[in-house]
């Protein structure tokens, strides 16, 4: 069977792995770069991200500190912007950028950005699309059970949407980042193009992420016989 053993749609996956390979160097050094250039202001991420929020009359949402390199996020349920030590407790133009698009996220919540209330209402659904589609398409393939290995194509799309969703989000979060740093007098004008750059960086393993997601449902489409095609 080709999908067992040899697959040659896998090279339609190959323009998303060199992008998000090189996505990834240039989130790591773009960091890594400014990450060395301290901020003006002297603040801190986890000062700034405080700061936003206050300038934006959202007092309900805990700052805290968690584990890991880069692990931050906005956990929108328990209303809690969690910052990583890189970025917490640094004052560089590095952590300020990410700590201020955090908290774009966290004013996107509040004022019902739609693409997020979107993003945040099909993350259970595209996680159990994730884990079912692999084993529905594989279980399909293995017994010639076309149907069942359509569905699992099927399943996987939820995770393609939640990609696609995913995008305006993130640079939306970005935009009200600068907008919030430059209005709020966080960043001189000299300093808020290479926080620009940071944020540029990461948007870039978002974008290479819906890449490989998109190309990955096509190959599975192809596979599945979506297009008529049967396997032999």
């Amino acid at each position: 069977m080709p999908f067992l053993w040899y697959d040659p749609t896998m090279i339609l996956l190959l323009p998303a792995i060199l992008l998000a390979m090189y996505a990834q160097f240039k989130v790591q050094s773009t960091f890594a770069r400014y990450s060395r250039i301290p901020a003006r202001s002297g603040l801190t991420g986890a000062e700034v991200a405080r700061e936003i929020l206050r300038d934006n009359r959202i007092y309900d949402v805990r700052v805290e500190l968690t584990p890991g390199i880069l692990t931050d996020h906005y956990d929108p349920h328990n209303k809690v912007l969690r910052l990583s030590p890189q970025v917490y407790n640094s004052s560089s133009l590095a952590a300020l950028g990410v700590a201020a698009h955090e908290a774009g996220h966290v004013i996107q919540h509040q004022y019902g950005y739609v693409p997020f209330n979107i993003r945040t209402l099909i993350v259970p659904v595209a996680a159990i699309g994730s884990q079912l589609a692999f084993p529905l398409l594989f279980l399909g393939l293995v017994f010639g059970l076309r149907e069942l290995a359509q569905i699992g194509v099927i399943a996987f799309s939820a995770a393609v949407l939640f990609q696609l969703v995913t995008l305006p989000v993130e640079y939306n979060a970005s935009s009200r980042a600068i907008e919030a740093l430059e209005v709020g007098g966080y960043l001189t004008r000299e300093e808020t193009p290479h926080t620009r750059k940071v944020l540029s960086a990461a948007a870039l393993t978002y974008v290479a992420a819906t890449l490989t997601a998109v190309l990955q449902l096509l190959r599975l489409m192809l596979i599945s016989g979506f297009f008529g095609r049967r396997d032999e």
